[in-house]
């Protein structure tokens, strides 16, 4: 814990303050997230909508959230088949994917009894490549009133809150077959009411978007940046956010960084350069984050991290030299590979899965780039993969094992502290799912159940 509150040195920061219209002052307030359309009246029920979460950060509603916990203090359920997604809460009832006897299926948990209510069969489970993986990874999304699922098959289905199949379409059949080197993993996105994903591969690469209540397709954007070999690869979900009063859709993946008009598809900003040298190898899955008007991006294999000021991004239009203005900061002592950062109030946090630094939990500035403190959790045999969650001042960051490390006082001046450490019985690898809220409690998919923790 001795690491906390060190200062970055400026010889790992480059940061640029935008002096003309387009600078930082507008930070804290241009955007606004992606699936804050998805919280009307009319789905108020709605708990945790998609993976990341409402906001897409990986904020926790307030609540009073367990902090510790035993195999004894939880309830369970066996989870047929072989999946990774992480499940999404409506009301009393869990969400989440599947394979099971060759088939995609979506599940519908009822939380009281965590007895599982449906199981719709979606297609051909086209199996896993990696020993993380399976063809369900891309974890569902709901506006409220439908249950969108996507599977390495390419199958993408829309169902009601009970399993019943609305419309169902293939991208692969539609528009090109999948030529990942491992297992899909990037998960849909919903934004004014269209279904938002997104495929990049070495081949046709491309967003697209379907009207949610039609299966209609409403737009598509051909994404074929330049990237050599497997860094054209990307297992990243797209982000929503709002700039000028026009929402946009943030993707993030062979090598280049583009916003989309949500409405229309039109390309409206591109920053390439993330892999200067070429590598061959850059395929990326952490998948970005915003707080304001900055994203910050993972990348080189969780060796970088770049902060990006989207307006100044979407100002420059297709102009590269003009993009680069729109970098903010970036740090190469600071990354992830796998999990995904979380975001809150203008601090990314970023839980490292490298080898020099595993277990290391960085606080950074959003604005600048510098790291406002570090810790290390407690060594482990096990790496990350799930994404850390925030939930008030705490961080709660779940390991390929199961095991939940809860950190405090992540806000505050003070330093930060490990309060807990939970183990599962279930510490079989591959735990991916990210832990997730529901009511005052936490959800926990591991390799082959579904933990409910309650306060």
């Amino acid at each position: 814990m001795s690491d906390a509150h060190l200062p970055t040195s400026l010889s790992f920061v480059r940061w640029t303050l935008l002096t003309s219209c387009f600078g930082i002052a507008a930070f804290a307030s241009n955007a606004i997230q992606a699936a804050e359309s998805v919280a009307s009246d009319k789905n108020a029920q709605v708990v945790w909508p998609q993976w990341r979460g409402g906001t897409q950060q990986g904020v926790a509603p307030s609540g009073d959230y367990p902090v510790k916990w035993s195999e004894a203090d939880t309830t369970k359920c066996t989870i047929p088949g072989s999946g990774a997604s992480t499940p999404i809460v409506v009301g009393n009832r869990a969400f989440l994917t599947s394979g099971v006897d060759g088939k995609n299926h979506l599940l519908g948990i009822d939380l009281d009894s965590l007895e599982i209510t449906f199981q719709t069969s979606l297609g051909e489970d086209r199996g896993n490549k990696h020993r993380k993986g399976s063809g369900s990874n891309p974890s569902p999304v709901t506006d409220g009133s439908h249950v969108v699922s996507y599977f390495r098959s390419g199958d993408l289905a829309c169902c009601d809150l009970n399993g019943k199949v609305v419309w169902k379409t293939n991208l692969q059949e539609r528009f090109g077959e999948d030529t990942l080197w491992w297992d899909l993993g990037s998960s849909p996105m919903i934004v004014d009411g269209l279904v938002v994903v997104a495929v990049m591969q070495t081949g046709p690469s491309y967003i697209v978007a379907f009207d949610i209540e039609s299966g209609e397709m409403a737009w598509k954007d051909d994404r074929m940046v330049p990237a050599p070999e497997e860094a054209a690869q990307s297992y990243s979900t797209p982000l929503a956010t709002e700039i000028d009063g026009k929402k946009v859709v943030a993707v993030m993946g062979a090598d280049h960084l583009t916003l989309t008009d949500a409405k229309t598809g039109q390309r409206l900003g591109t920053l390439g350069g993330f892999n200067p040298n070429q590598e061959k190898y850059y395929r990326s899955i952490a998948s970005p984050v915003i707080t304001g008007n900055v994203i910050a991006c993972p990348y080189s294999r969780g060796g970088t991290l770049t902060g990006v000021d989207m307006e100044a991004l979407i100002a420059a239009g297709e102009d590269a030299a003009a993009a680069k203005a729109a970098i903010l900061w970036e740090r190469d002592d600071v990354g992830s590979d796998v999990p995904t950062p979380a975001a809150k109030d203008g601090v990314v946090y970023v839980m490292s899965d490298g080898k020099q630094d595993r277990g290391t939990l960085y606080a950074l500035s959003a604005e600048t780039g510098e790291t406002l403190w570090q810790t290390k959790l407690e060594r482990t045999r096990a790496s990350y993969s799930s994404s850390p969650l925030i939930v008030g001042d705490r961080l709660y960051i779940t390991d390929e094992a199961g095991v939940t490390s809860v950190v405090e006082n992540i806000a505050g001046d003070a330093e930060p502290k490990l309060l807990q450490t939970n183990e599962v019985e279930d510490d079989e690898q591959f735990t991916v799912a990210s832990p997730v809220p529901f009511e005052d409690g936490l959800l926990l998919r591991t390799k082959n159940h579904l933990y409910k923790v309650e306060g």
